[in-house]
Parts: C-alpha cells; sequence; structure tokens
C-alpha cells in the first residue's frame, strides 16, 4: 500500500505482478518530466486509488501517466490523471480492465494534447464508467479487436469523444459523448456495435455526433443524438443498419453521402431537426422504411399507423444548401416555403430514390 503523500517522481517500471493500493490518494508528480510515469510490463498487475499528475508533453514519444506494455491481465481502476500528456497508454495489450478513473487533460490544443485513453494495436479490452475530458480525443483506438467500451462520459475533449481507426469487432454502449470537437468517428472498421450511446451538443462547423467513415457490417441502435451540428454523417459506408434511435433538435439528423450502399435506415424518430436528412446524389442505393417523421404531413386513413402518402426526406432547401451553404441564411422564409411546396406537387430537384414508402405516423417506441 501506499499512503497518502505528494511523491515526486517518474520512469517508475513495473515488471512483475503486483497490487498496489493507495490510500487517501497519494500523489505521484513527474514534475514535468518528458518521460512516462509509471510503465507496467508485466502480467496480472492492478493499480487502484492513486493520482498521477504533471507528465510533460513531447513531439517525439507519447509520454503518458500510465503505459501498458505487452502486458496482459491488468487493472487500472480508481485512478485520477491530471495534467498528463497522454493519461493511460496501451500497446499491444490484452484481456485487461480500466475502469472508474477520471482523467483531465490540459486542453491547449490538439498537438500539445494527447488522448485520455489510448489503444495501439490491443485485444480484449474493457473499458468503462471513466470520465475522460479536456484531451485531444477522449479514447482512441487503432488496431484494437474485439473490446468493450460502456457507461463512461467523454466531454469537452478538442477533437473526438472517442475515435476508432481499424479497429474490429468491438462494441460501444450506455457512453455519453458530451461537447466534444466532435462526438466519435468509427473510421476504416467492420463489425463494430453502437448501442445506447447519447450523443449531446457536438457543435461546430464541422462538427457532428457521429462519423462513419468506410466502415462495414455494422449495427447503430437504440442511440440519442441530441442537439449536434450533423447526428450521424456517413460516407463509403456500406450494410450498416441504423435502426430504433432518436434524432432530435440536431442542424441534420443525418448525411448519408451517395458513396454508401445496402445500409438499412428503420424504425428511427426524426423529430424538429433543421434537415432530416442530406445527401449528395441524386442516386440512393440505401433503404429507408418505417421512420418517423415529425415534418411529415401525410394521411392515414385506414388507421393502421403508417402513412398513406411516401415521404422524400431530402428537402428542396436541403439540396439547395449541399450545393450553395450561404443559402442557409433563407431558412423558414416565404420564398422557400413556396419553392418547397412546389416541389412536393411536382418533384423534381430532390433525389426520388431517397423514400419512405411506411412512414410512422406517431414515435416509435422500442
Amino acid at each position: 500500500n501506499i499512503k497518502g503523500g505528494i511523491f515526486k517522481l517518474s520512469g517508475i517500471v513495473i515488471t512483475k505482478p503486483i497490487f498496489i493500493k493507495g490510500e487517501s490518494y497519494p500523489v505521484l508528480d513527474a514534475n514535468n518530466s518528458k518521460t512516462d510515469l509509471i510503465t507496467i510490463q508485466s502480467d496480472s498487475v492492478v493499480l487502484d486509488g492513486i493520482k498521477l499528475i504533471n507528465v510533460q508533453k513531447s513531439y517525439t514519444s507519447d509520454n503518458a501517466a500510465i503505459k501498458i506494455v505487452e502486458a496482459k491481465g491488468v487493472e487500472i481502476r480508481n485512478i485520477k490523471t491530471e495534467n498528463c500528456f497522454f493519461g493511460l497508454y496501451l500497446k499491444e495489450a490484452s484481456y485487461s480492465v480500466i475502469k472508474d478513473n477520471i482523467i483531465i487533460g490540459n486542453k491547449q490544443n490538439e498537438t500539445s494534447s494527447g488522448n485520455g485513453i489510448h489503444l495501439w494495436k490491443s485485444n480484449h479490452i474493457t473499458i468503462s464508467n471513466n470520465t475522460i475530458f479536456h484531451h485531444r480525443d477522449g479514447i482512441y483506438f487503432e488496431f484494437v479487436k474485439n473490446s468493450k467500451i460502456y457507461s463512461n462520459i467523454s466531454k469537452r475533449n478538442l477533437r473526438y469523444g472517442l475515435h476508432f481507426m481499424f479497429s474490429d469487432s468491438c462494441t460501444y454502449k450506455y457512453n455519453l459523448f458530451w461537447k466534444n470537437g466532435a462526438g466519435v468517428a468509427v473510421m476504416y472498421s467492420k463489425s463494430v456495435l453502437m448501442n445506447k450511446n447519447i450523443f449531446k451538443e457536438n457543435w461546430g462547423s464541422a462538427s457532428y455526433g457521429l462519423l462513419l467513415k468506410d466502415i462495414k457490417d455494422s449495427r447503430i441502435d437504440h442511440n440519442k443524438f441530441i442537439n449536434n451540428t450533423i447526428g450521424i454523417l456517413a460516407e463509403g459506408s456500406n450494410r450498416v443498419i441504423i435502426e430504433y434511435n432518436n434524432f432530435e433538435r440536431n442542424g441534420w439528423g443525418m448525411k448519408m453521402l451517395g458513396n454508401c450502399v445496402d445500409n438499412i435506415v428503420k424504425n428511427n424518430n426524426f423529430i424538429s431537426n433543421s434537415f432530416d436528412l442530406s445527401t449528395n446524389s441524386m442516386e440512393s442505393y440505401n433503404i429507408y422504411e418505417s421512420n418517423y417523421w415529425s415534418n411529415y404531413k401525410g394521411y392515414d386513413l385506414n388507421k393502421d399507423g403508417i402513412g398513406d402518402v411516401p415521404y422524400y426526406p431530402v428537402s428542396l432547401f436541403s439540396v439547395i444548401v449541399q450545393t450553395s451553404s450561404p443559402a442557409m441564411i433563407l431558412m423558414h422564409s416565404l420564398f422557400i416555403n413556396v419553392l418547397e411546396i412546389s416541389e412536393k406537387i411536382f418533384p423534381s430537384l430532390i433525389p426520388k430514390k431517397v423514400i419512405d414508402l411506411k412512414p410512422r405516423m406517431s414515435k416509435v417506441n422500442d
């Protein structure tokens, strides 16, 4: 056990199994040293109840409060980090747990801030119940397999709350991504499950709740996208099921670019978004079915809960804004309202293949 107090040190290397428990949160102060504070190179190590501070940034190495290298069976819990370049860094680690930690960066700029929890070439890692803020990315995965991220709060990070790169067969659920530069980016990955997360107030000129970039065979369900610039931005993504999500009060509920194929958007609620859906193509190779659209003005004569008139979720004004963003100043103007009505009567400019043939008359309750 380590008793309470402040200890100025760095460069600690753990090379054998050990359980280190802090009493009253002893503070390990790296004193702005340009090296890792603790490096774990052994299996079966547990760190519990310690505060680590002041690991200096470096442009040549990823200095971290705790770095785990080629180890398995490691558990990091009840740790606090403050003003550290990287918080927790896992390199070729496996079968380890990161839980119940508070990780606070310095939030200066992207070049001088590392990631809160950073994984490289690791597998079977569980990250749960952590709070991460003021880092570059809250949580970063690169070449990670079969890992889980759940019940974390990732907020006010400079770039992404969560960032996936080349990481397959992973799951993230029950997380809150709030007021980050952008919420989550899932890139060049497959078989990712995104379930019961909240993407909220990720707002800015180039921000979104969730970016899908060249992903495939994945599932997004039971999430809430609230007050983001864009709820979901999908580019080059295929065979993704997007179901039972709420898109509420976003600038764009969803942007599905023309190079997305064989995606299913079904049983979602699109409520009070400035634009429910936008695309950059007149063609569509995706399915939109049985969604609730608060802007839908159709009728239901047989009272089966399904609108009798198909719904075209891409509005004329969203097409105009897609080609000329300064046109946004005309939003809610009488001129645009007249154009929208004309387009519904004689559609010619909106993509006719982007259509929900079975729009719901009331919200989806799963």
